[in-house]
């Protein structure tokens, strides 16, 4: 008998040997996947047979921008009201990353003890996800340029989500502001549709994938995502006001304030997002939602690791804020003011970072003029530099090497508070330093 006959007849012994890989990963500081990935050559099967039997099913969150964000938020939401919530923490959102985060959490039986899945996937492993394990609920966030060498064009990402939402049993959320999200609605048979909104005097703040180009002079003023879409729904969760701390929600009829420890623009509207979701889920079930819970648990939810997220470096904040497109990174400029921080940027081009830079350009840098940017690293540190260059901000030191250039930056910044925009692998690089000196948070 092969080999890998001989182990797939030993299903039993699945659970425990995944268990095993993820426990010899640790200890050799491997990557988080690893387990998932032997699992999925093992047993193929090990996520339906597993995720099948969640009495609430399963909940997929995808796009392009704000997923992590948004799935922390969606499961601290359902926690507080009682529901026992499974997800990726790690915040690995391929399918591996998913069977890896369900070995951490089954008992030796393979069976996992929760209600509900929420689950951030990677759009295009998404896909794959869910011919394999249908979600009772999705949640689809936004469409813009990203990873391009991955996905190609902007409207092959559209016909992911929309390939997503196709395989939803139950409830589809949609951004009602994305003219290629909300278009998915037309292309739905049973599914129910609901939608996260904005007010109109924020729209300009989020300004879609066709608004940026043709602010930024692409040739006409068509916007062809918006070519065909009909009258704005109404949303069930719409964001109405953002202050310093604060957020304004209307839903239900009524109009509700909170306070918010999530920083960022980006995170508040996702916010809005999560409400939609996890009232959908609230609603599939027996129990009533306890909407005073709902909003405490909003207003205490920490940004996700590298989200925004600020540890403290010699007494002083250090915030890390993720990019990886230019609409993440010119939101992250506009909620994160320059003024008073010392700031560094780490440009990365690696597969799960995207390798085609060349989106830097669409990103515009005159808001760091009057401080400079202090450091710069990552393999593609000297793109950025010429990035910067044009928009005449003064840069201070360049290293691709990320360890001595946070060093340098940390050393040469002391004293003042700290900001770091950083692509997704200099951002774990990163946080594997910073963990040398000071506390942060271990995502299992």
């Amino acid at each position: 008998m092969p080999l890998l006959g001989y182990i797939r007849s030993m299903f039993p012994l699945i659970v425990p040997l995944g268990k095993l890989v993820r426990r010899v990963s640790r200890l050799r500081g491997g990557g988080s996947a690893l387990p998932g990935l032997v699992v999925e050559k093992i047993d193929p099967d090990f996520m339906r047979r597993t995720l099948s039997s969640l009495p609430h099913g399963v909940a997929v969150v995808s796009g392009t921008n704000g997923k992590t964000t948004t799935t922390k938020m969606v499961v601290e939401l359902l926690e507080s009201q009682g529901l026992k919530v499974f997800t990726n923490r790690t915040g690995s959102n391929f399918t591996r990353g998913v069977a890896a985060a369900l070995i951490g959490e089954v008992d030796w039986r393979g069976r996992l003890d929760a209600d509900v899945a929420i689950l951030e996937l990677d759009e295009a492993h998404a896909v794959h996800f869910v011919n394999s394990v249908p979600p009772r609920f999705s949640l689809l966030l936004n469409v813009l340029r990203d990873q391009l060498d991955r996905f190609g064009e902007i409207d092959k990402t559209a016909q992911l989500l929309e390939h997503i939402a196709a395989n939803t049993t139950g409830t589809v959320v949609l951004n009602r502001e994305d003219p290629r999200v909300a278009r998915i609605a037309a292309t739905l048979g049973s599914q129910e549709v609901r939608y996260f909104g904005l007010d109109e005097s924020l729209l300009a703040t989020f300004p879609n994938d066709d608004d940026m180009r043709t602010a930024a002079g692409s040739p006409g003023s068509a916007s062809p995502g918006l070519a065909g879409l009909p009258a704005k729904p109404s949303a069930d969760v719409v964001l109405r006001s953002v202050g310093a701390d604060s957020a304004e929600f209307e839903y239900d009829g009524g109009t509700v304030s909170t306070a918010m420890k999530l920083r960022g623009v980006y995170n508040i509207f996702n916010a809005a997002a999560a409400l939609v979701l996890a009232r959908s889920v609230l609603a599939a079930g027996t129990a009533e939602a306890d909407h005073d819970k709902l909003l405490t648990a909003l207003s205490q939810v920490a940004p996700a690791f590298g989200r925004g997220e600020s540890l403290t470096v010699e007494g002083q904040p250090l915030d890390l804020v993720l990019v990886k497109n230019p609409s993440g990174f010119r939101l992250g400029l506009k909620s994160f003011a320059a003024e008073g921080y010392a700031t560094m940027i780490a440009i990365n081009d690696n597969y799960a970072d995207g390798r085609d830079m060349s989106w830097l350009w669409d990103v515009e840098f005159e808001s760091l003029r009057a401080d400079g940017v202090d450091q710069l690293t990552g393999s593609r540190a000297y793109d950025m530099a010429l990035r910067l260059q044009y928009d005449q901000v003064q840069i201070g030191g360049v290293d691709t090497e990320i360890a001595p250039a946070l060093a340098a930056f940390i050393r040469g910044a002391a004293g003042k508070p700290k900001r770091i925009f950083c692509t997704y692998t200099a951002m774990l690089a990163i946080r594997r330093e910073l963990a040398k000196i000071t506390t942060v948070e271990v995502v299992s």
